[in-house]
């Protein structure tokens, strides 16, 4: 009997499960926007994926009180949950992956920088949170992506070595924190494109949606079971 239970998938959340990364941009941009701040948009996704708010706006807006933030940071959550509402979807593929992988009995976390509401917003309103033995959001860690502590965070909530886990991101950053967290990953390329997710380190494969993937495989490509 193969030891599924020993193996762990680690997913991102934005981007990864749901294509939603071109909503956060663009209430982004509206919040930047309302405060007088200009942004080139591509570049400022990929330069904060994987980010905390807490760590970007102060980027943004300079130095700004905590009280300042929390208000900023909520006003661009709102904006970005009301746009997205309507278009609520997974990935394509996503349900029937995380089916057969909970079939199997390989372990799940979810390791997301968003705020919990968010995070409640994607999970509880697509009804994905059944099938996660974990989840670790910016109040789990001090930083965000492109450090590793989300990864290690879930990867010990599930009670699994990090080498034993697979990584699924959209981001450059996710890919850089999976690969410092001595784990493999598999690219969604909802934002990027396969060939430059491909160019990242820790990245072994990377795809469109999960339509093609199979967790069995790649737990016997990736991470090699043992026999019991």
């Amino acid at each position: 009997m193969i030891d599924f239970s020993s193996r762990a998938f680690i997913f991102d959340m934005d981007g990864t499960l749901v294509d939603n990364m071109y909503v956060h941009t663009d209430a982004w941009q509206r919040l930047l926007w309302e405060n007088g701040v200009e942004m080139e948009t591509h570049r400022f996704l990929v330069a904060t994926a994987g980010k905390t708010d807490r760590e970007i706006l102060p980027t943004v807006f300079g130095d700004i009180s905590e009280e300042r933030i929390t208000e900023l940071a909520d006003r661009k959550q709102s904006l970005y949950r009301e746009a997205y509402l309507p278009n609520r979807k997974p990935v394509a593929g996503l349900i029937e992956f995380l089916t057969e992988s909970q079939e199997l009995g390989i372990k799940m976390a979810v390791a997301t920088a968003s705020a919990i509401p968010n995070m409640e917003f994607i999970l509880d309103g697509l009804d994905l949170r059944r099938f996660f033995d974990a989840v670790t959001t910016a109040s789990d860690v001090k930083t965000g992506k492109p450090d590793p502590a989300m990864f290690l965070v879930s990867a010990q909530k599930l009670g699994i070595e990090p080498e034993n886990c697979i990584v699924f991101e959209d981001a450059f950053g996710g890919f850089e924190a999976a690969h410092r967290a001595g784990m493999v990953s598999i690219g969604i390329a909802t934002v990027n494109s396969i060939e430059d997710i491909l160019k990242r380190d820790s990245v072994v494969e990377a795809h469109n949606d999960f339509r093609k993937l199979q967790p069995q495989l790649l737990i016997a490509k990736y991470l090699p079971y043992r026999e019991l």
